[in-house]
């Protein structure tokens, strides 16, 4: 009998299973579950969209691209961030198209840290970020946030956890699980900690489409911060299209030319006839994403007025489609809570401590589903919780 232990790699046997996929698959066997779990549109994309990758198909767009993508898509996702966020990358030598957004975190990571490097993520966090630095041969750094902070970081406790072997940031705004954007003058004000320390900034903007109270500011927009950014974007939340698997980020020449590289060895490109329909997102689409956020703003409304009449403490989140409802009146753990929560009424939601030790006491809702099937959750979660009033 052969002991694989001895064959297989220590750093993939020590990561943590996702949180959310083990919710997801728990409710994906039940019938009549309402599903709060997996951060997705439930729109699907825009037929235009679709329609333009069908007819890339038919044409013969099935070879490879450029490793970086096709020129043509990155001009446009040039003039796309240079349009709606006011930051300026060159097409040629500062783009990379990927195969999504985590793609682009990956390759963000191998290219810049060295083993031991530490990475400094604020918490709670999307459950892959640990996993893509620690895979990268990085040490990662929480930083705990608090709800009555609104779930955002100061630039005090960034000073905190800066040691000697910092290398860099990672910033995600609109936040996931919390939904919390960052303004314009608080992410100067994290610049200038940034700056001081000599530090790079990896920033997760995949939800810059999805705000809703303030208009988004990308980090490398901030003066002094575009030489050290690297921005991480792509199609699948603002779009509507996460089945693509399309994403693509944008920075530095000089790491630019290092990730395709790796890229070369490992993925060689996005698939062809999808970059095609990514065009016709980035050029004729802004109409339907205007309409899709607008409708997660009334339903965000909704819920969050919900949770906080039902008695689940939760903030309003800036923008993302989640929200973070505090579960700590109840005394449960947020596992135990998201699990009797499941099997006692049919509602599937993420247990905070999947986002980090910071998100216990927390569940993760997405109202990324019909208003019907939300004010449906909210009196089946109205329900369960009577049960600790009585």
């Amino acid at each position: 009998m052969i002991d694989y232990q001895q064959y297989l790699s220590k750093t993939a046997i020590e990561l943590e299973p996702s949180g959310i996929r083990k919710f997801f698959d728990l409710a994906a066997s039940m019938e009549g579950v309402i599903s709060l779990g997996v951060g997705e549109p439930d729109f699907i994309t825009p037929w235009n969209i679709r329609e333009h990758a069908i007819d890339a198909l038919q044409d013969g767009f099935t070879s490879y691209t450029a490793n970086a993508g096709l020129l043509e898509l990155r001009q446009e996702i040039s003039r796309y961030l240079t349009r709606r966020f006011h930051v300026d990358y060159k097409p040629e030598n500062q783009v990379i198209v990927t195969v999504g957004a985590s793609q682009s975190l990956d390759l963000a990571f191998r290219a810049i840290l060295n083993p031991g490097d530490e990475v400094l993520i604020v918490e709670p966090a999307f459950v892959s970020y640990t996993a893509l630095v620690t895979m990268a041969g990085g040490v990662p750094i929480q930083i705990a946030t608090k709800a009555e902070n609104g779930f955002k970081v100061t630039p005090e406790q960034i000073e905190e956890a800066i040691t000697e072997r910092t290398k860099a940031i990672l910033l995600c705004s609109p936040n996931n699980p919390t939904g919390t954007a960052l303004s314009k003058g608080e992410l100067t004000e994290i610049a200038r900690v940034v700056e001081k320390h000599d530090l790079l900034v990896v920033s997760d903007e995949i939800y810059a489409e999805l705000t809703y109270d303030q208009d988004f500011t990308s980090f490398a927009s901030i003066p002094g911060m575009y030489e050290r950014t690297i921005l991480i974007n792509g199609f699948s939340k603002g779009f509507a299209m996460t089945g693509w698997r399309l994403g693509f980020l944008a920075a530095p020449k000089e790491m630019i030319s290092l990730m395709v590289k790796i890229y070369q060895y490992t993925t060689m490109c996005a698939p062809h006839m999808l970059q095609r329909g990514a065009l016709e997102a980035l050029r004729n689409s802004s109409d339907h994403v205007e309409k899709m956020r607008q409708n997660y703003w009334r339903r965000r409304n909704f819920t969050v007025q919900s949770l906080n009449k039902i008695g689940l403490n939760c903030h309003t989140p800036g923008g993302a489609f989640y929200v973070f409802p505090s579960i700590q009146r109840t005394g449960l753990t947020s596992e135990a809570f998201a699990q009797e929560l499941l099997e006692q009424e049919k509602v599937a939601v993420v247990p905070g401590s999947a986002f980090g030790s910071s998100g216990e006491g927390y569940i993760r809702c997405s109202y990324a589903t019909s208003i019907e099937q939300l004010q449906e959750a909210m009196t089946r979660i109205g329900r369960f919780i009577d049960n600790f009033n009585n």
